[in-house]
């Protein structure tokens, strides 16, 4: 195929601009311009078209976009303009921003100026700042020329930067930055107007009652502690951070800490609200969410999927475009997934994988007794409920089972007793701590191969603080710790910057700016996600190849599919999600599937 490198310069003022408006905003209002566009085909000499007399229109005509692959820096922009603006879907869609994020790491800066200075391969011009408020009947012949030569510059840089990173990604990672892209470039799914204009009236009525609640006890508001007990009470974990100025571990309660951020994108809208007026949020993410919903749908219809490539350092995708798919409610009321619909004619498929990350922990550790329990179907929550409550599986209450599940699913990672407890606590199931101890205990000494990896974990971290190699679990396929990090299977890395060491002998990193504690537990935990993610995307190539992927949550994926197909598109995207990685061999894996009209009706 065909490697074409491309650039467009758009018109943008103080009032419009993507600083001031997502991406499908500016796209998608009238304001918008092309002024030009530069393309190079393959290694060949970049040539700029300014837009007189609809020339990009015209020479974007003479590439067979369906035998290319197009190479931007930030393609959501780029590939969302040649798909919404001219009608044209590359073949395979290569973003280097994306492919930054993944090598260079979620802690870099990743915009084209950086990334060039960062590789010593040229610098980045500034005409483009000369162009503000600039249409382009008010460019001089020499103020086009100059910014045609800063836009060839732009598409060089590019191009050299795709040759370094494409040497770290293969084919198939690349169809996942591919994908990615397309979930926005050439949305399919639809989104109902009149429900989502009701829920919004809801919304705003239902919060403003809960911040008045929440604004009337503002001693809970202005004390951590008090402040903390309030989110437990709701089933939330307090988030944490370590101290700059302490270099202890402390309550992570400012507007821009992650954890706060993250909590106003909790499912339960009393845990947003509080923390909302905590932190002096006027609106929740419920709320705004809707509104933006509403506004794609009464620009376009079609809601563009804006997915982050490699959002975190396990390679998980995160939120874009101010609109996280990512977060949307899986509890109470979901009448956002509701709102989301298929085109006519189609229907969507939702299929989860089902426990993957449990599965992996009990794979990797070695845990064949819960690996064999896994891959005979059994009902892994009933066993653990079993060992739990001393007693015959067909015994096992609802309630049982339950904290059996939880268990399961939650403790594999090193979770402490009192977590638990308050974990419980979030789904109305009280348990004292001298109660939830003795489950700990029982989970740790039942599948004891399990807090053997966490302990193998943190001797990897020693490793990896002296920059030696160690093993981490019983594939050595799927996961290797050599100089610099844990080397995964997509051929990615995993890392934890800047590792340092404190007096009390506990181990930090560098995310995000801040330094964040890191142990046994948190690391496999990390690997396992990674893991899964990259069991997901592998999956995610091969079903493409046949059916529209139109989302990513998490763990699952959801298709596009024709009703006449359904049956059959089924049967295949389940087989596909049943199916190992050949690095993955013995990891038995399940997925469930739910087929509707809209996103909801597939839960």
């Amino acid at each position: 195929m065909d490697l074409v490198t491309l650039d467009f310069e758009t018109f943008y003022s103080k009032e419009y601009s993507l600083s001031k408006l997502t991406t499908e905003e500016y796209i998608r209002d009238y304001r918008f311009e092309a002024i030009g566009v530069a393309i190079k085909i393959n290694d060949g000499k970049a040539e700029w078209f300014a837009n007189y007399s609809g020339a990009i229109k015209h020479h974007l005509a003479e590439v067979d976009w369906g035998n290319t692959i197009l190479i931007a820096h930030n393609a959501m922009f780029d590939a969302a303009i040649l798909s919404w603006r001219y009608g044209v879907k590359p073949k395979i869609i290569a973003d280097t921003l994306s492919m930054s994020r993944a090598i260079d790491g979620v802690n870099a800066k990743h915009s084209l100026k950086f990334c060039s200075e960062r590789y010593g391969i040229g610098e980045k011009g500034t005409e483009v700042l000369n162009a503000l408020g600039k249409q382009l009947r008010d460019f001089s012949e020499q103020e086009l020329h100059r910014y045609g030569r800063y836009c060839i510059n732009d598409v060089d840089l590019t191009f050299k930067l795709f040759c370094i990173y494409a040497k770290r990604f293969n084919a198939e990672e690349l169809e996942v930055v591919s994908t990615t892209m397309k979930m926005f470039t050439e949305p399919v799914l639809e989104l109902n107007v009149p429900m989502l204009e009701q829920h919004l009236d809801s919304v705003v009525s239902e919060k403003e009652k809960l911040m008045r609640a929440a604004k009337s006890n503002s001693e809970v508001l202005q004390s951590n502690p008090k402040f903390a007990e309030c989110l437990k009470s709701l089933g939330v974990e307090p988030p944490t951070k370590i101290s700059p100025r302490t270099n202890k571990t402390t309550f992570a309660f400012s507007k821009s800490d992650k954890g706060m951020t993250e909590l106003l994108e909790h499912p339960n809208l009393a845990v947003q609200t509080l923390v909302a007026a905590r932190i002096g949020v006027k609106s929740t993410l419920e709320e705004t969410r809707t509104q933006r919903l509403l506004g794609i749908a009464k620009r376009a219809g079609v809601l563009p999927v804006p997915l982050r490539y490699y959002a975190a350092h396990t390679g998980r995708w995160g939120g874009s475009d101010k609109l996280n798919m990512q977060n949307l409610p899986s509890r109470g009321s979901n009448t956002i997934k509701q709102s989301i619909l298929a085109p006519d004619g189609y229907v969507l498929i939702d299929a989860d994988s089902s426990q993957i990350e449990a599965r992996t922990l009990a794979w990797l550790s070695g845990q064949y007794d819960l690996v064999n329990a896994f891959a005979n179907d059994e009902d892994v929550y009933k066993i653990m409920a079993s060992q739990i409550y001393g007693k015959p599986q067909e015994e096992i209450t609802k309630n049982e089972r339950f904290v059996g599940k939880s268990v399961i699913l939650g403790s594999g990672y090193g979770m402490g007793h009192e977590k638990f407890k308050n974990q419980l606590a979030g789904f109305n199931v009280d348990i004292d701590a001298e109660e939830a101890k003795n489950i700990i205990a029982i989970y740790r000494k039942t599948y004891d191969h399990i807090p053997a990896l966490w302990r193998q974990a943190n001797r990897c971290l020693n490793a990896l603080h002296r920059n030696q190699s160690c093993q981490l679990g019983k594939h050595p396929k799927a996961i290797r710790l050599d100089e610099g990090g844990f080397y995964l299977p997509n051929g990615m890395l995993l890392t934890y910057p800047q590792l340092a060491l404190d007096q009390e002998d506990n181990y930090s990193y560098i995310s995000r700016n801040s330094r964040t504690k890191i142990y046994g537990g948190k690391v496999i935990e990390n690997v396992c996600q990674a893991l899964a993610r990259c069991i997901i995307s592998w999956q995610m190539v091969k079903i493409v190849q046949k059916y529209k992927i139109a989302l990513t949550v998490h763990d699952s994926l959801v298709c596009v599919v024709k009703e006449e197909e359904v049956q059959e598109a089924q049967e295949f995207i389940e087989t596909i999600m049943r199916t190992s990685p050949v690095w993955a061999k013995g990891l038995p894996l399940d997925c469930e599937s739910g087929v509707g009209k809209s996103y909801g009706e597939c839960g």
